[in-house]
């Protein structure tokens, strides 16, 4: 019987929050081969004792303040034998989310970059990314998960942007808030925002009901609108 194989596994985490001008993701810029100079996903090896969540926090936290991320969670394993040229090496991603109002302290070397315009990258980096993107987009269908993606209050214009910028498309405004009512999705938290420079009705504000993950709809899909 052949003795059981030892492959090195690394953790990489795939952090999107919705930034100027859309949906972003955070890469690094690697400073030694292979692929130097190119952008990659935050991450590294496991320890001997550590458990697959705690490699990615504590990896994560070299690079973002890890209580900026509002969601975490497993997304992908790829163990393409040539994903690294200098060995065989296994690779979980984790779907992690910051919303756009956190400003956490980034390296110089650490920069938000748009997910629909992404430089060239790293090993099997962008398979990640898309991974997560459709991870997260689907999600939104079914979940709660925009609690994790927005503002902890917002105005029902503000969610529109953000919803809109995370799945790639435009929602309309009145479906996203009749949808977002009728499921429990979101409650008016009684304030209003401050009025803009010109004036104007200030615009109700509203919060996510809960902040645990809940499936809302399991047969609801987002769709985006039909081309003609």
């Amino acid at each position: 019987m052949e003795p059981f194989p030892a492959y090195p596994h690394e953790v990489l985490g795939i952090v999107l929050s919705v930034r100027e001008p859309g949906l972003s993701v955070l890469l690094w810029r690697r400073r030694s081969d292979p692929d130097a100079g190119r952008w990659a996903l935050p991450g590294g090896g496991i320890g001997p004792r550590q458990r697959l969540r705690e490699a990615i926090t504590e990896h994560l936290g070299a690079k973002v303040d890890v209580r900026e991320v509002a969601w975490l969670e497993q997304v992908a394993t790829h163990s393409r034998v040539d994903r690294d040229p200098r060995a065989r090496v296994l690779a979980t991603g984790y779907l992690a989310i910051v919303p756009p109002d956190a400003e956490p302290a980034l390296p110089d070397d650490t920069a938000w970059h748009p997910v629909a315009d992404l430089p060239p990258l790293a090993f099997d980096h962008v398979d990640f990314i898309s991974a997560a993107s459709e991870r997260l987009r689907a999600k939104l269908s079914y979940t709660n998960i925009g609690f994790a993606l927005a503002p902890r209050e917002f105005t029902i214009q503000r969610l529109r942007e953000v919803v809109s910028a995370a799945l790639g498309y435009d929602v309309g405004a009145t479906n996203l808030q009749r949808v977002s009512t009728r499921r429990g999705l979101i409650e008016p938290t009684g304030e209003h925002s401050a009025p803009g420079p010109d004036g104007g009705r200030p615009a109700a504000l509203y919060r996510f009901r809960s902040r645990v993950l809940e499936i809302t709809d399991p047969f609801a899909v987002l769709r985006p609108p039909e081309r003609r």
